[in-house]
């Protein structure tokens, strides 16, 4: 993700086990947000989640979303992006779900996934600031 500046990079990277605060919009214009699990393809950051959910109908309907990403051992050191939804896909979905319980929790499967229909949202940030 060449847009992060060099000295917060580690903050994505799978050996840091950064939540992420995510707010999408609702449907008045009123903010929703969630802490995620998250990832990065390329240039995009990954956030996977169960059709349905508010976060789902959100950014399907809605694509702008804010990123917050803090340092785990820093809570005053952490990246903020703000983005657009730039792709949506359920194709690796379940895969990619028990990819981030590996990152996270350190097992194998995503405890939570059973029976669940899920979708991974690519995200392009478009501006990008850090503090810390």
């Amino acid at each position: 993700m060449s847009v992060i500046p060099e000295s917060h990079r580690d903050l994505i990277t799978d050996d840091k086990k950064a939540f992420a605060s995510l707010a999408t919009l609702m449907d008045d214009g009123s903010p929703h947000v969630t802490p995620v699990w998250f990832d990065v393809e390329g240039d995009f950051l990954r956030i996977n989640t169960v059709r349905g959910r508010v976060k789902d109908r959100n950014m399907t309907s809605r694509g702008e979303v804010a990123v917050l990403i803090m340092d785990p051992e820093d809570p005053y050191r952490y990246i903020h992006i703000r983005g657009t939804v730039a792709a949506e896909r359920e194709e690796d979905a379940v895969e990619h779900t028990h990819l981030l319980a590996r990152k996270y929790l350190g097992v194998d499967k995503n405890p939570w996934h059973e029976g669940q229909s899920r979708v991974i949202f690519l995200i392009r940030p478009d501006t990008v600031s850090t503090m810390g």
